[in-house]
């Protein structure tokens, strides 16, 4: 069967031989281009379809993992009371700390997710009676970027007038390139009240600082 050219897994399977018992056998025997062309051929088939089905099944784990994941968050979500102004407030807190402006005389966040930032506009009016007339926003958008068409965009994203928005800022950097269809630039979201931003970082900072030491005292 080996001079004939079958494989030693052909083998195996057809007479239940093992196949280091196999491998010992056939170290003299000695195939034939021939063969030794057919073999290699067969064994590229092979590895493409291993490693098609090698695809395939890592796909469907991580569809599966997804999915565990999603479910474990809806029952997470469930668990939280989300009309509490107390829950909103603290994950504005947490978005403010990562996101937000630390230096600036007011509260801002420039974002380019729409759904940040939109969280971050309701969070402002649901906690802080913020009306959309304090709340101005700025595009920073690459050079070949039309101002006014972003501007349209995040006005009807966000739900802001378009009075709201200044001047746009380009960056001179990108002249030249082109931008993807789906990136619409930074838009900064911004109010004049420093207060916010400073209760929002010392909700943060001090929630931290809480399970911090908690988890020390074991």
């Amino acid at each position: 069967m080996r001079k004939r050219g079958a494989s030693i897994r052909d083998v195996e399977k057809r007479l239940g031989i093992p196949r280091s018992t196999l491998s010992g056998w056939f170290k003299s025997v000695t195939l034939s281009s021939y063969h030794r062309k057919i073999l290699q051929k067969k064994w590229k088939t092979a590895l493409v379809v291993a490693r098609e089905k090698a695809v395939v099944w890592h796909n469907t784990q991580k569809a599966e993992r997804i999915a565990r994941a999603s479910l474990a968050a809806t029952e997470t979500l469930r668990k939280l009371d989300l009309t509490r102004n107390e829950v909103v407030e603290l994950a504005l807190a947490f978005l403010y700390l990562g996101e937000g402006a630390k230096k600036a005389t007011g509260t801002s966040m420039g974002n380019s997710d729409p759904l940040i930032l939109k969280f971050f506009v309701s969070g402002l009016q649901k906690v802080y009676w913020v009306p959309l007339a304090d709340i101005k926003c700025e595009l920073h958008l690459r050079a070949d970027q039309n101002s006014e068409i972003m501007k349209r965009y995040w006005s009807k994203t966000l739900e802001i007038p378009l009075i709201n928005f200044g001047a746009s800022v380009f960056d001179v950097r990108t002249k030249g390139t082109i931008t993807y269809p789906h990136y619409k630039g930074v838009c900064v979201v911004r109010c004049s009240r420093v207060a916010i931003q400073r209760k929002l970082l010392y909700i943060a900072k001090g929630f931290c600082e809480h399970i911090a030491d908690t988890s020390a005292r074991g």
